[in-house]
């Protein structure tokens, strides 16, 4: 566990900072913005060893940290009491998940009601080679489904069309998604030649009440960039998300490295719930998106009378426990969605 603590700070950029752009010049290379790279991307799970063993064994992902956290910093950071978490970092291709249990105090349950257009919804879409390969895969390990069939979107979408996707959940109820993009959408790494059936994580995906409000934070105050925009609805978006009359508004942006951040807006039905004032990180349905800066201080700065909520700040981890940053700070968008901001 000691060897684990010392190698995770030395990861971090790694896995931050995606292809193509080695880690040691990773943010110096990047034009001048408050955040340089989406890092892993996090969820709170009710049993480390099944989560671990699901994302491995029916995912491919790999572990490459497995840690024990405790202390006033850390409290002080996720705003839990007497907590002591067990975090687990996992790979698959160049990108990160960190799964998170709460050992002291357990949070609640994902509640059992939970729709696609709740504003507590968050995902990963996970990029496969072969569709169809891949969703067998998943009916042989008997994965709960949340569409009934992958979902190929309509050619008349001209930014979505051709695209093919299916929902399902993990041990704890978290959705995933997995993704194939046809030839000429995607980032041109998916289109690379690959034995793996299962790729990367292309983006995370949060559903927002507002997107000009959600852009406001997340474009306009941490400096995110618009990477690309649709309107999806029909019977094939209706059973993807399984929402009736689904008509969403999709907003992807990124950072200079990393997975995208996509907003969906569901345009209709306008039902879905927010997320609870008493919502605290231990409950599992806790997500938190790690976004990597030069300079924590500055985001702090830069978020006070913004559309984004800073939880915590100045937070500067004991030496021996410096685990994943120096400094961080977690804030909250304008629908409750948790971002970790660490500093390197």
């Amino acid at each position: 566990m000691r060897t684990a603590k010392r190698m995770l700070a030395g990861v971090l950029v790694l896995l931050a900072v995606g292809p193509g752009v080695p880690p040691e010049r990773a943010l110096d290379a990047q034009p001048a913005g408050l955040i340089r790279a989406v890092g892993a991307v996090g969820m709170t799970v009710g049993n480390m060893d099944r989560s671990t063993a699901f994302y491995s064994s029916v995912l491919g992902f790999e572990k490459v940290s497995d840690v024990e956290l405790w202390g006033e910093d850390y409290e002080r950071l996720q705003g839990v009491f007497g907590l002591r978490m067990r975090v687990v970092r996992m790979r698959l291709g160049d990108e990160a998940i960190e799964l998170t249990e709460y050992l002291t105090p357990r949070g609640r349950p994902i509640p059992a009601d939970s729709r696609s257009n709740d504003r507590w919804f968050q995902h990963i879409a996970i990029i496969v080679s072969d569709i169809d390969r891949a969703y067998e895969s998943l009916r042989q390990r008997r994965v709960e489904h949340a569409s009934p069939a992958p979902q190929r979107l309509p050619d008349w979408n001209v930014n979505a069309g051709g695209i093919r996707a299916f929902y399902f959940k993990d041990p704890d109820g978290h959705p995933l998604e997995i993704l194939w993009f046809p030839g000429g959408k995607g980032d041109p790494k998916w289109h690379r030649p690959s034995d793996r059936l299962f790729l990367g994580i292309d983006h995370t995906a949060i559903v927002v009440s507002d997107t000009a409000q959600s852009l406001r934070c997340y474009r306009d105050t941490l400096g995110l960039r618009v990477a690309g925009e649709s309107e999806n609805y029909g019977p094939e978006q209706e059973r993807l998300n399984n929402v009736f009359g689904a008509r969403l508004r999709i907003t992807t942006l990124r950072a200079p490295a990393g997975p995208g951040v996509e907003f969906l807006e569901y345009v209709t039905p306008r039902d879905g719930r927010p997320v609870t004032a008493d919502a605290r990180a231990n409950d599992l349905a806790h997500w938190q998106t790690t976004l990597v800066s030069q300079d924590a201080g500055a985001v702090a700065q830069a978020i006070r009378g913004s559309s984004c909520a800073m939880l915590s700040s100045g937070v500067v981890a004991p030496a021996d426990r410096a685990l994943w940053f120096t400094k961080g700070l977690l804030i909250r968008d304008p629908d409750g969605h948790a971002l970790a901001v660490v500093q390197p």
